[in-house]
Formats: C-alpha cells, sequence, structure tokens
C-alpha cells in the first residue's frame, strides 16, 4: 500500500515560494489563511518581505467596475512589472468559509500568463475590507519575487479602509452618476484615496462626476496631494493617465523613504486589530466553562456585549486554547 504524500513543512515550501514555483506560492497562501502551524512558521518568516515591492490597493463601491479596472490596468503595467500578484478578496460562504464572488473570474485573459498570479481571499468575517492575513500573504507573495501586489477590497465604506494600512498607493474607483449625496464617499475613504478614479467614463455623467470630486477634493485641501482619472475599460481611455499617475505616486514614496508599509503612525492600531484576532481566536478555540457561561448569557439577554467582552479580557490570560491541529 502506498504511503500517502507526506505534506511539505514550512522551510521547504518556502524554498519552493522563493523558486517562483506558483503551486508551492498557492499551498503557502492557503496554510496561511486556514492558520496552521504550517502557515503560521511561513508568516513569522516572510515579515516584512512585502516592504521590498510595490503595492496597490484599490476600492470602492460595488458595482464599481474594480475588477474590470484591475484586469486593464495590469495589461497597461505588466511592462514594467513583469511578475504581478492581484489578490482579489471577497465575502465568506456562510457554509464553507471560502470566497463567493469569484472576481477572478474578470481576470481570465490573464489566468495563462504565468507571471501574473490572481488569489481570491475569504473576508470570513473580518470587516476591515481585506482579510486578517492579507498582510502576510502580501509578504508571502514579496518573498516569491513579485514586484507588484494588488489588493482589491470588498468594497468601500466607513470600516473598510484597513487597506490604506496595508499598501503604498491607494486608488477608490467611482462609477459615473453617483449623484449630490455621493454616498459611496464617506469621508474617511476620501481621506485613504491617492486617486480618485471614475470608471465607466464612456458612459453618460463621467466628466460630471469628476468635477464633483474634484470639487470635493479641492474644498478639503487634497486637490494638490490626489488626482481623479477617468478611465474606460471599453475603449481603454485613461488606462495610461492611470498607470502614470500611479507611478508618480510610487516615485514620490520612493523619494521620501515612506515606500515601507505600514507607516509608523499606523502600527498602533494594527497592533491593536492583531490583539483582537488573538483573542478571537483564542476564545473560539478554548473549552472553558466560564467562556460558555458569558457566551449563553450573551445569547439570553442576560448580558450585554460589552459586559461580556469585559469579563472575557479578565479571563484572557487564563485561558487554555485547544490546540491547532488542522496541519
Amino acid at each position: 500500500m502506498t504511503a500517502p504524500h507526506a505534506r511539505p513543512d514550512a522551510s521547504s515550501l518556502l524554498t519552493a515560494v522563493r523558486s517562483r514555483d506558483p503551486l508551492a506560492i498557492a499551498r503557502a497562501i492557503t496554510a496561511i489563511e486556514n492558520r496552521t502551524s504550517t502557515g503560521n512558521e511561513l508568516a513569522v518568516a516572510v515579515r516584512g518581505q512585502v516592504n521590498g515591492c510595490r503595492t496597490l490597493g484599490v476600492t470602492g463601491p460595488p458595482g464599481a467596475g474594480k475588477s474590470s479596472l484591475i484586469n486593464a490596468l495590469v495589461q497597461e503595467m505588466l511592462p514594467h512589472y513583469p511578475r504581478t500578484a492581484i489578490l482579489t478578496v471577497d465575502p465568506s460562504s456562510p457554509i464553507s468559509g471560502g470566497a463567493v464572488l469569484g472576481d477572478r473570474v474578470r481576470m481570465a485573459e490573464h489566468s495563462a500568463n504565468p507571471n501574473v498570479f490572481i488569489r481570491s481571499l475569504a473576508t470570513r468575517g473580518h470587516l476591515g475590507g481585506v482579510t486578517r492575513m492579507t498582510r502576510s500573504i502580501m509578504d508571502l507573495l514579496a518573498a516569491g519575487g513579485m514586484d507588484l501586489v494588488i489588493v482589491e477590497t470588498v468594497g468601500t465604506g466607513q470600516s473598510e479602509v484597513e487597506v490604506a494600512e496595508l499598501t503604498n498607493v491607494k486608488i477608490v474607483v467611482n462609477a459615473p452618476g453617483l449623484g449630490d449625496e455621493m454616498q459611496a464617499i464617506k469621508a474617511g475613504v476620501l481621506e485613504i484615496a491617492d486617486i480618485l478614479v471614475v470608471n465607466k467614463s464612456d458612459l453618460p455623467d463621467a466628466a460630471r462626476t469628476a468635477a464633483h470630486l474634484n470639487a470635493m477634493l479641492h474644498h478639503r485641501g487634497h486637490d494638490e496631494h490626489r488626482s481623479v482619472v477617468c478611465v474606460s475599460t471599453v475603449t481603454r481611455d485613461g488606462l495610461k493617465a492611470l498607470a502614470d499617475a500611479i507611478e508618480i505616486k510610487f516615485a514620490q514614496l520612493a523619494a521620501d523613504s515612506t515606500l515601507a508599509v505600514p507607516r509608523t503612525a499606523s502600527a498602533r492600531l494594527l497592533l491593536a486589530r492583531a490583539v483582537a484576532d488573538r483573542a478571537e481566536d483564542m476564545i473560539a478555540r478554548t473549552i472553558d466553562p466560564r467562556i460558555d457561561a458569558l457566551v449563553e448569557d450573551i445569547a439570553a439577554g442576560i448580558l450585554s456585549r460589552r459586559d461580556g467582552a469585559r469579563a472575557a479580557i479578565g479571563l484572557l490570560g487564563e485561558l487554555r486554547p485547544v490546540s491547532n491541529a488542522r496541519d
């Protein structure tokens, strides 16, 4: 009887990743996403690698055409970044926990290119527009020799600006005809944008939307630092202008020695999120009657979530989570 094929350890898998083996990169990402022991070792081993490559964040409301824009933009940027990775963050399936939208379908023309790596990641309930492990996966891709890593978020909103902490240059994609209310452009999202894109510029109202965005930037005093670019993925108008605007931003960051991310000012926020993730993981994997009692009291309405959280924090130092045996 043939013995089952042994799974590679972190060291051998990392060696394969550094040799640019796409299958190894895919397997390593899965391990990191699932937070297996191998994945945790890999995440530690590649920490900080992404600081050596360019990173681009793309966010915007659903229907703005983020995936189609990325598909067209990659074609424009490949001559300068021959090895490009695209991470598309999708909502999670409530059954499997996997990504459900599959934006990579819209990027099918690049699927045959061995130098373009496309991967969908599931949010698994994380509310930051990306996933808990996005930064580690970006580090891994950089270790795998990627010149450019593009991260497409689920959508945009007040709570979905975490991509700003992860990427060098941030694009917020908008569709024409948003109107005076500009519901998709919350103040916080406008603050993170390096470039505002009006996609589908071949449609009516594109010029009006661009004018409105420019007026908003001018009103907030951002017009010298941020730009508005109109793009059509149908006619390909504006794609070169967008690629040029991205290059200008990269050059400015490199000149200012701020290309490395996350920036120091963001470290406290990232630490707080890491602590929250760790606490969530411990509580989810701990068998302890005191935690069970808190959960039951919250479910029954006897205890508020805030009071339950306070009590749980007091117990965290004593909790002994069940060992992760997913490897």
